[in-house]
């Protein structure tokens, strides 16, 4: 064996000396990290009916006992199940089906977010005046009415009894505390339907005096309500 040869085998059969550099192992393929677990998990869900009493009565039945009837079923086939009921009360001119209706008053999220949505719209060219439930203010010709906390209560008061004449007594008793020193007596109630009646403008006349008994709102054709969430409320069984 030549000298070259030899000392190319020492060479390489040499550890290598500190400081210098030496080849790694291959590096194992990297291992997504674990994705994140959900913590939401069902709890239970909400069935919305849509029933009134008139067409409950029509069918034989009250709402009361389909509440009833549905919680045995329930109670048969998963007696660990709990459960809750409500019924959605609404003015009768909410209009719409019967379920949405009580989709929104029980404020389900898909069913507020839409009648938000046609709100916003509606609202740009909204012209005359707009009773607004939902938010508590009246829009006049586009414009909120400066009206107080008060004459709001009393013109929601009538709106949502439309076309039925109130006594004075019957708003006075309704919207006052008997022990409120504030509360307006019989007469003195119409200062209040004054104040109200002026600042509604050309539309004063929406609420119309019955003489000798009360007052009544009379709906026109530039008069809309929006009852959006407020108006319907839920009671339970």
């Amino acid at each position: 064996m030549s000298n070259i040869t030899a000392l190319a085998d020492r060479s390489n059969s040499a550890a290598p000396r500190p400081g210098h550099l030496r080849p790694l192992p291959p590096l194992a393929p990297a291992q997504p990290a674990p994705e994140a677990k959900s913590t939401a998990a069902p709890r239970g869900f909400a069935l919305y009916v849509g029933l009134d009493e008139l067409k409950a009565a029509a069918d034989g039945v009250s709402l009361p006992a389909v509440v009833e009837a549905l919680r045995r079923t329930l109670a048969e086939l998963a007696p660990s199940a709990e459960t809750y009921a409500a019924v959605a009360l609404a003015p009768q001119q909410a209009g719409g089906r019967d379920v949405d209706v009580v989709r929104l008053a029980l404020h389900e999220p898909g069913a507020v977010a839409r009648t938000k949505a046609q709100a916003e719209e509606q609202e740009e060219a909204a012209r005359g005046v707009v009773v607004d439930i939902s938010r508590k203010r009246v829009i006049i010709d586009g414009e909120t009415a400066a009206l107080t906390f008060k004459e709001f209560e009393l013109l929601q008061y009538l709106v949502l009894r439309e076309g039925r004449t109130i006594e004075r007594a019957e708003l006075v008793s309704s919207l006052w505390d008997a022990n409120d020193a504030d509360a307006p007596g019989e007469r003195t109630i119409d200062v209040h339907v004054r104040r109200l009646r002026s600042k509604l403008g050309a539309f004063q006349d929406i609420v119309r005096t019955v003489r000798g008994v009360g007052y009544r709102f009379d709906r026109h054709a530039d008069v809309a309500v929006r009852y959006g969430t407020g108006a319907p409320s839920p009671d339970r069984f």
